[in-house]
């Protein structure tokens, strides 16, 4: 929603943590999600993991 309004990273983890407080997204995660949006990756299911 906010890369679509372009909006920094920055500025959208400010406005999550604004309305959900502690639990909001870390900026880190915020960032790592907006490179994937910059680089079209819009696909927010899990990839699957491999097992330890």
């Amino acid at each position: 929603y906010f890369f679509n309004l372009k909006k920094s990273a920055a500025e959208a983890h400010r406005l999550l943590v604004e309305a959900y407080g502690e639990t909001a997204l870390s900026e880190r995660s915020c960032r790592e999600w907006f490179q994937k949006f910059k680089n079209d990756e819009f696909n927010v299911e899990d990839k699957e993991r491999s097992e330890r």
